[in-house]
């Protein structure tokens, strides 16, 4: 890493960490919030542990940072750790913003969202705890609360994100303990197996409503794609002429293009909703990404036994079967490089079978119009 003296004219210059060559342990690093300014030093036991300063801008000059961390540095020759009471004295929801803030790049853009939403949302209960009064009884009550409200999945999730961030707390020197330890992981159930029956697809379509939720609801149970591929949906995607979607390799699971051939009923769906010029996304102005909100809400109205959004999926490629689709037109649906496309077959097989496709998502389509006029 870089040494040098840290002034006004290095800092327009920093990228990255630069350590102070007057003041040792003095360092200033370069994020994409701006520079920050940070002690590193050595406690009692020899771990190296370090501290942020505070973020460059009124107070925190240079110099002013630079005379803190000798301030620090004198009462840890005295025999004095002035972090021991306030480093878990900082609040849990001022310390994951820092924490999202060294994730962003680390970090898929997915699982990014997706640890910031468990952190911020679910996790809001503990924001004005400082760190030191979060325990092990805090936090198994509410993974508690978020099992009740959102199931076993959600709760885990929750738990696992929990769990990072204050393994990253202790290595940043502001815990000692990580409270997460001991709380139990819920028990999921074979959720791999769930399949939609006929009165709970009745009732799923009653209950769905309007707006971008429910319209994505009706193409992922319609389509058999994952909710990525059409909660992400972007306009150049979509075909509407040959009422179809193409998505790119890079939105796919498997890296490869996939065509998805749009039913009569699905096509209508694409086609009514609004284009935007501030977005080329077909739902809402990011793509679509409040999930856990909306299915929350829909299963208060729906009011069947515990279910996924990919038990749509699954659903869709079950009932295709049912309904005398071959397993390789189904496999093609769904995008999977198994079975009949798998190992040297897949390799050579690159058919489409767009019209096969077509056909079988047609009848299921006018399958789903007859469950929900019977």
């Amino acid at each position: 890493m870089a040494t040098g003296k840290i002034t006004m004219a290095a800092l327009g210059k920093l990228e990255g960490w630069l350590w102070d060559d007057r003041v040792i342990g003095f360092g200033a690093r370069k994020q994409r919030r701006g520079v920050f300014y940070y002690l590193r030093y050595r406690d009692k036991s020899g771990t190296q542990r370090m501290y942020s300063i505070g973020r460059h801008g009124s107070p925190w000059t240079p110099d002013a940072a630079r005379a803190k961390a000798l301030e620090w540095l004198g009462s840890l020759a005295s025999g004095t750790d002035p972090f021991a009471q306030s480093l878990t004295s900082e609040t849990f929801g001022a310390e994951i913003e820092r924490y999202l803030e060294r994730k962003r790049t680390a970090l898929k853009p997915r699982s990014f969202v997706e640890t910031g939403r468990y952190l911020r949302t679910y996790a809001k209960p503990l924001h004005k705890l400082t760190l030191g009064e979060i325990d092990r009884k805090s936090v198994a009550v509410l993974l508690g609360q978020v099992e009740t409200n959102s199931g076993a999945i959600t709760r885990n999730r929750m738990r696992a994100a929990l769990s990072t961030f204050f393994a990253w707390a202790i290595t940043e020197g502001l815990i000692e303990t990580n409270p997460v330890q001991g709380t139990a992981k819920a028990d999921e159930g074979n959720g791999r197996e769930r399949v939609l029956a006929q009165d709970e697809l009745r009732a799923l379509c009653a209950a769905l409503g309007d707006g971008n939720f429910a319209d994505i609801v009706r193409l992922l149970l319609l389509t058999g794609a994952r909710r990525s591929e059409i909660g992400m949906l972007r306009w150049p995607e979509v075909d509407l002429a040959k009422r179809q979607i193409i998505l790119p390799a890079h939105r796919v699971k498997n890296g490869r293009e996939h065509c998805i051939p749009l039913s009569t009923q699905a096509l209508a769906i694409v086609a009514r909703q609004p284009r935007r010029n501030s977005t080329e996304f077909v739902f809402s102005d990011r793509g679509f990404q409040d999930w856990d909100r909306c299915k929350q809400v829909l299963d208060q109205r729906v009011g069947i036994a515990a279910w996924r959004i990919h038990d749509l999926r699954r659903t869709c490629a079950t009932c295709m079967g049912d309904l005398g689709v071959l397993p390789h037109v189904i496999e093609q649906t769904l995008n999977h490089v198994s079975g009949a496309k798998a190992g040297v077959a897949g390799v050579y097989n690159r058919s489409k079978m767009t019209d096969a496709v077509r056909e079988g998502l047609q009848n299921w389509a006018d399958h789903i119009d007859q469950i929900i006029k019977s």
